[in-house]
């Protein structure tokens, strides 16, 4: 399947365009899925039991609570690693933190970093490194299935997508894969306020909003909402006007985006002093250096 293709394809049935994150941004999923599906998976086949305390802070930290909020789980992964290996309590424990070669030169050719390519890259050379990285990563999808159902969205979204639908195409951007995204979406009877649903599968963030809105909307008439700096860093490479739901203060992001936001993206005075502040009060919630390293 041409997963991009899809995009390209996607029909304009208004003037305008929202892409909205889905993980942490319309759903409150990202703290259980990150504390009780990706870390404890990352501990066990990255060998960390020795060490399990700090590399738990390490993950919560890239995944949660910087700048890195929100990336892709195999850039995580590599993003955890680096930030372990320079902090000596690891290898006071004896814990290997060196940076995986394979997995690096994998990430570094692929554009589609997901399970489908991954499975192929292991296909092929049969590498024990990827081998152990693909196990990683099917675990926490299966601990994501099992665990993280029930969980609704975030007050004010459902008003927001009943608003927005009638004047944007709207579809979810995210990295999760789609599977996922497809189980939460239908389980919460959402679906039907979207166009589509793109994932890990699709590519990127940026790839998502550029395939469907190339050359369709007028400057100013795209908007991104997420909860991450990837989400702003997608709005900006596709042009797009973005929306920051701000960690920690969702309930109130979601208001502002439904009582004030929606109106000036359709009234076209979103951008400028408006979304500066925005930007800038997202900005001051996530830190770029770690607590361990201030000390």
């Amino acid at each position: 399947m041409d997963y991009q293709q899809q995009l390209r394809e996607l029909p304009k049935e208004h003037d305008f365009f929202i892409g909205f994150d889905s993980d942490g941004c319309v759903f409150d999923t990202m703290e259980i899925k990150q504390k009780e599906c990706f870390c404890p998976a990352f501990i066990k086949h990255f060998h960390m039991q020795a060490a399990s305390k700090h590399a738990r802070d390490v993950w919560e930290f890239v995944n949660l609570y910087s700048k890195d909020r929100g990336c892709n789980r195999f850039l995580a992964v590599q993003r955890a690693l680096e930030l372990m290996h320079a902090w000596p309590v690891f290898a006071g424990r004896g814990v290997k933190t060196a940076a995986w070669s394979q997995m690096d030169a994998w990430i570094k050719e692929e554009t589609k970093l997901g399970n489908p390519a991954l499975k192929a890259r292991v296909a092929e050379t049969g590498d024990a490194e990827l081998k152990a990285l693909l196990a990683w990563s099917v675990e926490v999808n299966q601990r994501i299935e099992d665990l993280v159902h029930g969980i609704g969205p975030f007050p004010g979204v459902r008003e927001v997508l009943e608003a927005g639908k009638v004047k944007a195409d709207m579809i979810v951007v995210s990295q999760t894969p789609l599977e996922a995204l497809t189980r939460e979406w239908k389980e919460n009877k959402m679906e039907h306020f979207l166009h589509m649903i793109a994932g890990q599968e699709h590519g990127t963030k940026t790839e998502h909003l550029k395939l469907a809105t190339a050359g369709k909307y007028e400057p100013g008439h795209v908007l991104m909402v997420g909860d991450a700096p990837g989400d702003q860093k997608a709005a900006k490479g596709s042009d797009a006007l973005f929306f920051p739901v701000i960690p920690g203060r969702e309930d109130e992001s979601w208001a502002e985006l439904r009582d004030n936001g929606l109106k000036r993206f359709f009234a076209g005075t979103f951008a400028g002093e408006y979304q500066q502040k925005l930007i800038a009060d997202f900005d001051q919630a996530l830190p770029e250096k770690p607590h361990w390293e201030k000390v």
